[in-house]
């Protein structure tokens, strides 16, 4: 409980649980921080560095993410240690067996997150019958498939744009974590006549200054290769993704990406944060301070978790891409004006949004201590 501290406050987190199976390596956590909207939507993630801490500070963005989305639902995360790319069988026992440690606790619903998707949701559904993200077999609507964070960045990207000094036809793009959200983030820019001039993924980044082909990086991602196979373009460390020059810098990866030590390095106007928690508050106070405008995680990435909460209530998808769309831009435009007017940054201005939504809540509901 140690490493959360800094994570507890009036909101939360409600509860945090462990789960240790040393017989069948299963280990786990899961933080429910908190439910007064409703019961919590939040991803399963899957990496062998996972931590109770990350997974505390994912489920408080969850919290602000929902209540900011205006859902009925709060906010929660579990985590499971392991490498995603193990093997079918060996990944699918650990993924039943934490969900079914899980089965009672009804304020959670698992939801794909890095490392998990749309099959690891069926699963679970298979075991406890509570999860999102689920195959379209199986009456879900497939988030990675149609690309809802993606197609929810584009329209916060529309947005900011407002608050920028140049276009998006021919700005420059680039995308730190060639992954589902990315991915399709790069391909609904570039069909708005953007250019993808860089893209990086755990094995390194590629570089062109006259654009990427999208359709051969994809297909190469399919295949289970990486960006640095692809053979029209300069081959960099994982890293120097940060230092290509560009309009629009879009993480999509693991936290912390960006932070005090390397945010000088970032050349670029425009930041949407795809991935959750990617830049340290410390370096998104720098970006501030440089004049470049930096869209939150949890107002940009609302779109995989907006579409999840749709799936639930049984909405079409074409509702679902529907509803992305309005509440992402009228979020992004109410957090930007806010920011402006204030003269705070962006962060904060959501910070103050979502918080205000989530004490609301707080008010219609009983608190037990028991």
């Amino acid at each position: 409980m140690g490493e959360v501290f800094d994570y507890v406050d009036e909101l939360g987190p409600t509860k945090i649980m462990h789960v240790y199976e040393p017989v069948s390596e299963l280990k786990g956590v899961l933080v429910i921080d908190n439910v007064a909207a409703g019961p919590s939507i939040g991803g399963l993630r899957m990496a062998p560095d996972v931590s109770t801490r990350e997974c505390a500070r994912l489920a408080r963005a969850m919290t602000l993410k929902n209540a900011a989305a205006g859902l009925p639902h709060g906010g929660g995360k579990s985590v499971l240690f392991g490498d995603p790319k193990m093997h079918r069988e060996e990944k699918e026992r650990l993924i039943r067996e934490f969900a079914c440690a899980l089965k009672g606790e009804t304020d959670y619903i698992f939801g794909p997150d890095m490392g998990t998707d749309e099959t690891c949701m069926a699963w679970v559904r298979d075991e406890i019958g509570r999860s999102v993200g689920l195959p379209r077999e199986v009456g879900g609507i497939p988030l990675d498939e149609i690309g809802a964070t993606g197609w929810g960045i584009s329209h916060v990207v529309d947005v900011a744009l407002g608050y920028c000094d140049f276009k998006l036809d021919g700005a420059r793009v680039v995308v730190q974590g060639f992954g589902s959200v990315g991915r399709h983030a790069a391909a609904f820019l570039v069909g708005k006549g953007a250019v993808l001039v860089a893209a990086a993924d755990s094995k390194g980044t590629i570089h062109h200054p006259d654009g990427l082909d999208l359709a051969a990086l994809s297909a190469l991602k399919a295949e289970g290769r990486s960006v640095i196979d692809y053979s029209h373009g300069k081959k960099l460390k994982r890293d120097q993704v940060i230092d290509v020059a560009c309009d629009i810098w879009i993480p999509a990866a693991r936290p912390d990406v960006i932070h005090e030590d390397n945010v000088a390095r970032l050349d670029t106007r425009l930041v949407v944060e795809g991935a959750n928690i990617p830049i340290t508050p410390g370096a998104e106070k720098s970006l501030y301070e440089r004049g470049i405008l930096c869209i939150p995680d949890f107002i940009a990435n609302a779109g995989g978790v907006i579409c999840a909460a749709m799936e639930y209530q049984q909405a079409s998808q074409s509702v679902a891409l529907q509803t992305i769309e309005e509440k992402l831009r009228i979020n992004t435009a109410q957090v930007l004006e806010e920011s402006q007017q204030q003269q705070i940054l962006p962060r904060e201005a959501a910070v103050k949004m979502a918080m205000e939504r989530v004490r609301r809540a707080m008010t219609y509901r009983r608190w037990s201590t028991f």
